[in-house]
């Protein structure tokens, strides 16, 4: 017999070889026909897999992320299936899930393209009505490479030449046979709704040296009514999609001849942006933060000895050879290094810490272009980074008080829900990270008793560890539920040991610094793609890029328009004049698109009595009043939305 124990710590035994699905069917019919996948000893696998050791297990459902990922997973493999059985001679690269659904890459004979979606879905779902069961099966690498020599996929022999000796794991679901891991449905029969989003290039294992695959994404749910609800959110995503509220509300452009991936921000863009940097400047000023700025370029060597250069030099900008021979310049990937030397400057002591360094420091990385994404995913963007240089018996506050801004951010910005992800090492490849373990369990163990402390809502992900220091990141969901990672926090005890980093204590003898990296938006690239999105362009009052627009009734009324709108302007209140030869009604609708927040309306009546007509965007009229009254309305409600923090420059 063996001991299994489950989440919440009860007990059972079982014989030696029991499966997931047997424990499930002991403990009711429905959970057995709910689950999906099981986490046995922290791994995730079949629910037909023997357990022949005392374990714990938790037995996952649609509602956890590790079922849904085994659903996609499979619902990938039954997408391959329909393909091959669709188009003969295709060849298969890597279907995996991702985090809303699944693709596949594939080498098609015939082209596949958007109009082909339909048809693959209909078999899709044509195979899934049949219940296939999803079998694994374990042979010798030899023999795996046989049958996909003979088969002439050449995307699977390449994979298989990669895994080291010993067994090899393939599933079979009806007539397709795919090298996996796993792990997967027993079968077909969940997947009840299917829908094949779009169509995509893709090239093999990321290198563009290599052939361009057709990427095939895709989503399943085990319930019509769920891809209903999901479609419905995809639509209204489209709306909100940054790109397209951007361009109409006039905040960033791209350019061809300036290059991929390499934003342009207009003036109304601009103004927004400044506002957001000037608010985490205010806000950095109450905590002691020092304003730096460092240059665009460094030297190579300080990337090598930070050790950047070794872990992201294949995805930097080729380095800038000078006429001296030998000298070698990078477009900055990070800006820690540059802040590790503004340390070095000169001497310190244990009073001077903590030190507190930020900057909006622009860095270059060279994405590949089938990966830019508007301004989520750029070749060129600004962090609103900082650093902090701690003593030992500092950290745990400092970093609790970091903790304490970016919440403060999300409540001022109206992100209500998010999840502190803790990003530690991977406990199985460890050569991944620099430093010691002793650096590594302390700086883990800080980040833990913090997010612990400040009681927020936290997972645990392996793996997702920075290659120098364990993070906090932060997973914030928007306004129609999609999850977005915006700020992270980093203890990081290596770089101060890299760059040779000291104070002089107490006892008046050299001591190591720890160093805390954090970014609470991230990088203002990103914030502002992800806030226009959760908005859906209707930015809180303070922050919007234009907050009211004077509609005169006729032209006989444009010269008191512009009167109002000076003096707005000279309260503060960012205000312009729609005077165009327009029927009122016509103004109000377009300004409404443009998502302004205040119409003030004037004609004979306002210009005889000095008053305005204000409608606000989605309430309606707001009565007449005085420019006075309305110029303390909108200070009064921006004045709430930031707590008194002042956002002038």
């Amino acid at each position: 017999m063996i001991k299994i124990t489950f989440p919440d710590g009860n007990i059972r035994e079982y014989a030696e070889g029991v499966t997931a699905m047997q424990i499930a069917e002991g403990i009711s019919q429905r959970l057995a026909q709910e689950v999906l996948s099981a986490t046995v000893n922290d791994v995730v696998c079949d629910l037909n897999a023997p357990i022949n050791q005392d374990s714990t297990i938790k037995l996952n459902k649609w509602d956890d992320e590790d079922g849904r990922r085994t659903f996609w997973h499979t619902s990938s493999h039954l997408l391959a299936e329909a393909l091959e059985s669709l188009y003969p001679g295709i060849k298969f690269g890597i279907g995996p899930s991702i985090e809303n659904g699944f693709y596949y890459d594939v080498d098609s004979p015939t082209p596949i393209t958007e109009g082909d979606l339909a048809t693959i879905e209909k078999k899709m779902e044509e195979l899934a009505r049949t219940k296939e069961p999803v079998v694994r099966t374990e042979i010798a690498k030899a023999e795996a490479l046989k049958t996909f020599t003979e088969k002439g996929d050449q995307y699977k022999v390449e994979l298989i030449e990669g895994l080291e000796d010993g067994t090899i794991s393939f599933y079979t679901n009806g007539s397709f046979t795919d090298l996996c891991r796993g792990p997967h449905l027993p079968s077909t029969a969940p997947i009840k709704a299917i829908k094949l989003t779009s169509v995509a290039g893709a090239y093999w294992r990321g290198d563009e040296k290599n052939k361009m695959l057709t990427r095939i994404y895709g989503i399943t749910f085990p319930k019509k009514a769920m891809l209903d609800e999901y479609l419905a959110m995809m639509e209204e995503a489209k709306k909100r999609d940054h790109r397209k509220l951007g361009k109409e509300l006039e905040l960033f452009t791209f350019s061809q001849r300036v290059g991929q991936g390499l934003p342009m921000w207009l003036p109304k863009g601009a103004a927004l942006r400044g506002r957001l940097e000037n608010f985490l400047r205010n806000v950095q000023k109450r905590y002691g933060y020092e304003q730096v700025i460092t240059p665009h370029i460094g030297m190579k060597d300080l990337y090598v000895t930070s050790g950047h250069y070794a872990k992201y030099g294949k995805d930097s900008f080729q380095p800038i050879h000078t006429p001296y021979e030998g000298e070698e310049f990078l477009l900055k990937p990070m800006n820690c290094p540059h802040h590790c030397e503004i340390y070095r400057f000169k001497p310190r002591s244990y009073k001077d810490l903590p030190l507190r360094f930020a900057e909006f420091g622009t860095v270059y990385r060279y994405e590949q272009s089938g990966e830019l994404h508007g301004l989520t995913r750029v070749r060129g963007f600004t962090q609103d980074d900082a650093h902090l240089f701690v003593r030992p018996d500092q950290l745990l506050e400092e970093f609790e008080n970091v903790i304490d801004i970016v919440l403060y951010i999300f409540k001022t910005l109206n992100f209500k829900e998010y999840t502190a992800q803790i990003s530690l090492r991977d406990p199985n490849n460890r050569e991944k990270y620099i430093g010691t373990d002793e650096n590594w369990e302390k700086a883990e163990a800080a980040i833990i008793k913090a997010a612990a402390d400040k009681g927020l809502n936290t997972v645990v992900e392996y793996g997702e560890a920075a290659f120098y220091g364990p993070k906090l990141d932060f997973m914030v969901k928007d306004a129609i539920g999609r999850k977005w990672q915006l700020g992270t926090i980093q203890v990081d005890y290596n770089l101060p040991e890299r760059f040779d980093l000291v104070y002089t204590g107490a006892d008046d003898k050299p001591h190591r610094p720890i160093m805390i990296h954090r970014a609470p938006f991230g990088s203002m690239e990103r914030f502002v793609a992800v806030l226009l999105e959760h908005t859906g362009g209707k930015f809180p009052l303070w922050l919007t890029p234009q907050q009211a627009v004077v509609l005169p009734i006729s032209e006989k009324f444009n010269d008191y328009a512009e009167k109002v709108s000076k003096y707005l302007n000279n309260c503060d209140i960012r205000t312009e004049v729609d005077c165009r030869n327009e029927k009122i009604g016509r103004k109000i609708r377009d300004n409404e698109l443009k998502r302004i927040p205040f119409l003030i309306i004037v004609g004979e009546k306002e210009q005889a009595d000095g008053t305005v007509s204000v409608r606000a965007q989605g309430e309606g009229d707001k009565g007449v009043m005085s420019a006075d009254q309305f110029a303390a309305l909108v200070k009064e409600m921006v004045a709430a939305e930031v707590e008194g923090i002042d956002i002038k420059e």
